[in-house]
Order: structure tokens, then C-alpha cells, then sequence
């Protein structure tokens, strides 16, 4: 990244404003050693949310609840079904919900692996699939995200890009291979559009064509 490139990408980012329940909940992360979708992500998250009427959302990777309180914002009538394997986090999580204001009708916390989760999931049940996974796993849940998508919903991706690993060819670490055949996969594919959006560390989106 260019000095110019960075200036601008820090301006996107220090120009959000976050609610005081996302910012807690961002500081709640950091100190838990959990990396959360950085501030521009989650505002592009809760535009997109919003621009496509999204209902019904399913998250991979609660986390501290930092995208899914973006998300639930942009889509005030939006129930959120979240995953994660941390017990411990999600507890964090459904508090910040409930200090934001969010009825508990209007979210559905699963604790357990998502790969053990996700196969019980019914097919086209989705508005929105965000993939918030650690790295090593999230390519291997684009298939189960797009059984899951409606006809028309997409399937999102966050940190794609891996801190500019991806654009590198030198880097050939096998998590970094993953995401290079995943997003030239997705733009060959015929049965979905594809494009990586470059805020934060880059967003995959995939949407199911009708």
C-alpha cells in the first residue's frame, strides 16, 4: 500500500462513527485478543444490510458482537442468527445486544462449531451469509454459505484480502493460496456475481443469481 493509499484508507476509517454499544463492544474485543471487522467494514455491512431490505441474517463468527451490531442497525426489522464456538464471547455479545436496545426475539445466538452447525441449516433460508470465521476456515464455508442464500442473497466474506497477502505472489502460505483460488473461483462461477469491495481488509461478496 502507498503512502497515499494508506492516508486515504486511515481517512475512511477514522471518519466512521460508532454507537457507544459498538465501541464498547470494539474495546471489549480488542481486550479479548478477538479481532473485530474494522469501523468502515461494519458501516459498509450496515449500508449493504440496508440497500437490499435484508430480514433474515446469519452470521459465521459472533465474536464480541461488533459486525452484528452494525448489521442490526442498518436493518432495524432484521433477525440475526450468529455462530461461534466461544460460550464466553457470545455472552459478551447477547449483554451488548441488550445495552443497545435489540430484543432478544430479534437474535439467535448457536454455540458450537459452525461446520457442525451449518449442515443443519435449511437451504435458501437467508437474506445475508456473513463469514466473519478465522482465516483458515472461512473459505471452506462459501459452499454451505451459498446453499443457505436465498435466490438473490448474498454470501460476504470479510478479510479477504489478508492484510495485502493476497496481491502478493510471493506469499504462498496454504490460508493465503485458499483465498487467491477463492476469489478467482467466484468471478469464473456462473451461477452467482461476484466483487471484492476494498474497505477494511476487503469483502467478497457473492450474490446468488435469481
Amino acid at each position: 500500500m502507498t503512502d497515499h493509499q494508506y492516508a486515504s484508507w486511515k481517512y475512511i476509517e477514522d471518519a466512521v462513527v460508532e454507537t457507544p454499544e459498538i465501541a464498547l463492544a470494539r474495546r471489549n474485543s480488542i481486550e479479548a485478543g478477538v479481532r473485530p471487522v474494522t469501523p468502515a467494514t461494519g458501516a459498509f455491512l450496515a449500508q449493504f444490510v440496508a440497500a437490499i431490505g435484508a430480514q433474515n441474517i446469519i452470521e459465521i463468527g459472533t465474536g464480541l458482537g461488533v459486525s452484528a451490531l452494525w448489521m442490526l442497525d442498518g436493518a432495524p426489522t432484521a433477525s440475526l442468527t450468529t455462530i461461534d464456538l466461544e460460550a464466553e464471547y457470545q455472552g459478551a455479545a447477547r449483554e451488548i445486544f441488550a445495552a443497545a436496545g435489540i430484543p432478544t426475539a430479534r437474535t439467535r445466538l448457536i454455540t458450537g462449531r459452525a461446520a457442525d452447525v451449518l449442515p443443519r441449516i435449511n437451504d435458501g433460508s437467508y437474506d445475508l451469509v456473513l463469514i466473519d470465521a478465522d482465516s483458515k476456515s472461512a473459505p471452506d464455508y462459501v459452499e454451505h454459505g451459498l446453499r443457505i442464500a436465498r435466490s438473490g442473497g448474498t454470501v460476504a466474506v470479510v478479510r479477504v484480502l489478508r492484510a495485502g497477502r493476497v496481491a502478493d505472489p510471493a506469499v504462498r502460505d496454504e490460508t493465503t493460496v485458499a483465498f487467491r483460488h477463492l476469489i478467482r473461483d467466484a468471478g469464473a462461477a456462473e451461477d452467482v456475481l461476484s466483487a471484492v469491495i476494498p474497505v477494511g481488509d476487503g469483502v467478497l461478496l457473492l450474490t446468488k443469481r435469481a
